[in-house]
């Protein structure tokens, strides 16, 4: 039975990632018709991938059109102790990379028009405390959460 549950997860986290990645490469595209340097450019694919492809896939297998409701979840934790970049700069350009992703799928009919405004109001009003967490997680002398 465990091996039928794997190969199901396998199958199924397979076919999100295809998808995800379709959208990443969509994403791209319209990045690249934006006066975007390229550098910023690739910023926001991999801190996009990283939410897809990482967070919302291997740890929820939620596809990335309907993840946009688990960000202060992935921001607000997740990030903070498992990526070691993690920092004020970076929490920052995700808040950035993400709502520009979240856009573009509503753009293109992949978010409806309410999940967009709710992860644009979860940003504004979570972004400082996602800030100050990083922030006291990365200073070894203060106690985390």
């Amino acid at each position: 039975m465990e091996d039928k549950e794997n190969l199901d997860w396998d199958k199924q986290t397979e076919n999100i990632e295809k998808k995800n990645n379709i959208l990443i490469d969509g994403f791209y595209e319209h990045l690249t018709t934006k006066s975007i340097n390229p550098k910023t450019i690739q910023n926001h694919i991999n801190n996009v991938d990283f939410y897809v492809n990482t967070f919302l896939l291997r740890y929820g297998i939620i596809p990335a059109e309907e993840g946009s409701n688990e960000i202060g979840e992935f921001l607000g934790d997740f990030f903070i102790r498992k990526a070691m970049w993690s920092n004020k700069a970076s929490v920052k350009q995700n808040t950035v990379s993400l709502k520009k992703f979240y856009t573009y799928l509503n753009e293109i009919g992949e978010l409806p028009k309410k999940d967009l405004i709710e992860l644009k109001l979860t940003i504004k009003i979570e972004a400082d405390i996602w800030i100050e967490r990083v922030e006291k997680y990365n200073n070894t002398d203060d106690d985390w959460y």
